[in-house]
């Protein structure tokens, strides 16, 4: 069974950084039924893709919980009558602090929602205005609050690390304020500059941002940390307690298909990978037609050596690296036949670490994993 992810392309406002598609919440105001509307033919053109259901959900933005109470009534309605869901699946939405409250919380869990993403982003006032967050410290604080006091047990907390102007201790401070919040989960994320972003316009902040040296260390810091903290250190950028590992990403990482639903969702149904239109307007009109909102452009099938380039790619970001017999159970080939330069050199330089069952990035190489993946393209 495909795992299923979600776009709500609402949020209160845009920040800084982000580049992801979203609609600031003082623009949706017709365009929420809309989007729903879209969705739920969305949802019937699509169910067929995963008759079974689906292995996982996630709900993610934008900002889910800025919806009203009673548009995630709808919305969640859309989808329990679209996909069979596994009570026992995991299903997490993400939310600002802020945006909960003790009734959307109470819908979130009657769902079968039963994990909670925040974005936090930094435990200091002064940075998460600089880099256009909405809440406070404080707000993080009550909505946690409100979440453990809604039963929730599987909470993730998203932090940014290099912000403009952080030093080292202001991270560590940081860090240490969200560890005491007792979450299960922290994805830990480097802040990257993305043009058409207003941070890409905005030089006085890049003036002030952490050079790599210094977000190599703030990195590497985190990682002795939070070990010594109990988290398990399973992909380059997400620490788990044990057990809680986040099973939709892991999806992700282990190459199994997804299916994407809303505004610029990405789907992958072995070999094919489409992505919907980032233009809820053009999102919401081809549906209207009983058209997929999928332009040709954005429709790849991937070729056999792309898919195993993938897998490389996306197995080194995990701590337990890619496992070479189910390698080559899928593909037919053994790794070391299809990349001998890249390996060989990379091995020599103890950059990565290949033995009888498993091929691996070195820890210490994982802050600039991508310069070294990317190689495997």
């Amino acid at each position: 069974m495909p795992s299923l992810y979600v776009h709500v392309p609402f949020c209160i406002r845009k920040c800084a950084y982000c580049a992801f598609y979203s609609v600031p919440l003082h623009e949706k105001n017709s365009k929420v039924q809309a989007y729903l509307q879209g969705l739920k033919k969305e949802i019937e053109l699509r169910r067929e893709e995963a008759p079974e259901g689906v292995s996982s959900l996630f709900v993610g933005g934008g900002t889910p919980t800025s919806l009203t109470e009673e548009e995630l009534q709808i919305f969640f309605a859309l989808l329990k009558q679209g996909f069979n869901v596994p009570e026992t699946a995991e299903q997490t939405i993400e939310g600002n602090p802020g945006t909960l409250t003790r009734e959307k919380l109470r819908i979130i869990k009657q769902a079968g929602i039963n994990r909670i993403s925040l974005g936090v982003q930094a435990m200091d006032d002064a940075l998460l205005r600089k880099i256009g967050r909405i809440h406070t410290v404080q707000d993080v604080r009550e909505g946690i609050r409100l979440v453990r006091g809604a039963g929730f047990k599987n909470l993730n907390l998203d932090l940014m690390f290099g912000l403009p102007g952080q030093s080292l201790s202001d991270w560590q401070e940081s860090l240490k304020e969200a560890v005491k919040l007792e979450p299960e989960h922290l994805s830990i994320y480097g802040l990257m500059v993305e043009e058409e972003t207003p941070l890409a316009h905005n030089q006085r902040l890049l003036d002030i941002l952490p050079n790599d040296d210094l977000q190599a260390e703030m990195y590497n810091w985190t990682r002795s940390y939070l070990s010594d903290e109990g988290f398990l250190h399973y992909e380059t950028s997400n620490f788990a307690r044990p057990g809680f590992e986040c099973q939709h990403n892991l999806g992700y990482w282990l190459g199994q298909d997804y299916l994407g639903l809303g505004p610029g969702a990405v789907s992958y149904l072995h070999p094919i990978r489409s992505k919907n239109s980032e233009d809820i307007e053009h999102y919401i009109h081809d549906l209207e037609e009983s058209k997929l909102p999928v332009e040709p452009e954005e429709i790849e099938r991937l070729t056999e050596h792309e898919r195993m380039a993938e897998r490389i790619i996306l197995g080194l970001r995990l701590s337990q690296g890619v496992h070479l017999d189910l390698f080559r159970q899928e593909f037919g080939q053994d790794i070391r036949d299809i990349f001998p330069g890249v390996l060989e050199r990379y091995i020599r330089l103890n950059v990565l670490f290949l033995n009888e069952d498993t091929l691996k990035l070195n820890p210490d190489y994982w802050f600039v994993a991508n310069s070294v993946l990317q190689e495997f393209v």
